[in-house]
């Protein structure tokens, strides 16, 4: 059997807003290629979590990291403050709970990471849009349109936008935040549909509510309370014989 190999290793992470402790001393492997799902209640750290993985943290005063996140396999410390964020975002995307387009064309929409990057050519830009968009599963549906509005999209489209705008760089994480919690049941199918077939090239972390997508998309789940990671370890498991008497009340709805 091969052994799936660890693309982020979390070490002793601690994260504060200010004075006050959100994370405390996450130990975790992130694993190559495959959807690694956050699951529990709401204010858990979940999203806080999720993050650090791309320093959204840093665009405010007085938050603070402390421990490690190293990237694999080059082993550099995505947190340490010698690492410039954007270097990192750009490596590391994220996909929001609602969709974010910018008030561009659908084709500057997808092309924006690269432009920040100085890429300027336009067949490089054409030709990276297309294979973005076709990643999204969103170029047949506005391919005759690119150069139209990203608003005039529905939500499940912008959505897909959004994913095909963080596809671009070539990221190596691509990071969800309850990316179908504004959208309606056809749409979501269409997201967790995309996600399947993203891991193939991509890692994914994944932070959910809806436990049933958890266990749709994701090979590999953590469950966490109060800032803390209760239990890690393959979905299945998870879900069907967990070890640890919280997760088993927060799986079964008993929890609180």
């Amino acid at each position: 059997m091969v052994r799936d190999s660890i693309k982020a290793e979390v070490k002793n992470l601690n994260f504060f807003y200010g004075n006050v402790q959100a994370l405390k001393n996450i130990n975790l492997d992130i694993l190559e290629k495959r959807v690694t799902a956050l699951i529990g209640p709401s204010g858990c750290g979940k999203t806080t979590f999720l993050r650090c993985f791309n320093r959204m943290h840093d665009l405010y005063p007085h938050n603070r990291y402390e421990g490690s996140i190293i990237l694999k396999p080059d082993d550099i410390d995505i947190i340490s403050p010698n690492i410039d964020p954007i270097e990192v975002r750009m490596r590391i995307s994220m996909v929001f709970q609602k969709p974010n387009p910018f008030p561009k064309t659908i084709f500057e929409n997808v092309a924006y990471g690269l432009r920040v990057r100085g890429i300027s050519n336009k067949k490089v830009l054409a030709e990276v849009v297309e294979k973005s968009l076709r990643g999204a599963a969103l170029w047949d549906e506005v391919k005759d349109r690119l150069d139209k509005p990203a608003f005039d999209l529905s939500g499940g489209q912008q959505q897909r936008l959004c994913i095909a705008r963080a596809l671009a760089t070539n990221p190596e994480i691509l990071l969800f935040d309850e990316p179908t919690s504004a959208l309606d049941p056809i749409a979501t199918s269409k997201i967790e549909e995309l996600i399947v077939e993203l891991k193939n090239n991509v890692t994914i972390i994944i932070v959910t509510h809806n436990m049933q997508q958890a266990a749709r998309v994701s090979e590999y789940t953590a469950f966490m309370y109060l800032g803390e990671i209760i239990e890690y370890g393959k979905t299945e498991k998870i879900f069907t014989a967990p070890s640890e008497k919280l997760t088993e009340e927060y799986i079964t709805g008993r929890f609180g």
